[in-house]
């Protein structure tokens, strides 16, 4: 059954209750201005301040709310968000507005250029505008390096926090996965690959970074998570052969 609706928008949401109501109301005034049929899904992961209170607050048609009480990360958050999506393509965005929602609009327009599986926001993309302090541009290159050498995926920038999906290849990969927290991208992108979901495409994002350059003990402890959850999806996929396993297709 062809689905009605073009896009289905998941925002994740964590302690937010200061932001949450200017961003998702920036996010639905662009999309109110676009020619699509959408729907925005906020999921507040684990309801630890009054998001969710906030969120209810926005009279809005096309916003959708999910919540629970317990914290499990940011790739479990959008699992949910993309169970219950409806449209013909599914993405999701960071909130905090580190990303402009302008960004939404430039990739879905690329989705349907390229005719593309994924398409990922990126900030090395040469369009891109981006404020990024240099150890992060550092982190980031040496981070794409290892996704390339790990799992064959072509992208320059896997961590960014706009991403748009096919919603069929979606209903297939998203069975299967596992991240709940640090690599949910890049097991999405390396087990889309994996069943030859090949046209993964990047486009141009405006991103504002607005922590401190520095890289502290917190953002050091989640890097090196990160990295053992990278090395444990390329485990499964590689060596447990996992994801072949649980897919529908076997």
């Amino acid at each position: 059954m062809v689905s009605c609706m073009d896009l289905s928008l998941i925002v994740p949401v964590y302690k937010q209750e200061k932001t949450i109501v200017k961003d998702l109301k920036r996010i639905l005034k662009r999309l109110d201005d676009t020619p699509y049929k959408y729907e925005v899904i906020a999921v507040v992961d684990g309801e630890v301040d009054k998001s969710a209170e906030k969120i209810k607050s926005i009279n809005n048609q096309h916003l959708k709310l999910i919540k629970y009480k317990k914290n499990h990360g940011k790739g479990y958050a959008i699992r949910q968000g993309l169970k219950r999506a409806k449209g013909k393509y599914v993405a999701f965005i960071d909130s905090g507005m580190e990303i402009d929602p302008e960004g939404i609009v430039m990739l879905m327009e690329h989705m349907k250029w390229y005719d593309a599986d994924i398409m990922v926001g990126s900030k090395r993309h040469p369009v891109s505008q981006v404020n990024y302090p240099p150890i992060r541009r550092l982190l980031s290159w040496g981070y794409s390096w290892l996704v390339r050498i790990l799992f064959g995926v072509k992208v320059k920038d896997t961590q960014a926090g706009l991403k748009i999906f096919r919603k069929e290849m979606m209903d297939e990969v998203l069975p299967v996965l596992l991240v709940k927290r640090y690599a949910f991208d890049i097991e999405i992108l390396a087990v889309a690959k994996r069943f030859g979901y090949n046209k993964i495409y990047e486009g141009p994002i405006k991103l504002d970074y607005q922590f401190d350059s520095l890289v502290s003990a917190a953002s050091m402890n989640t890097i090196l998570k990160m990295l053992i959850d990278t090395l444990a999806v390329f485990y499964r996929l590689n060596i447990l052969r996992y994801y072949e396993k649980k897919s529908s297709r076997s």
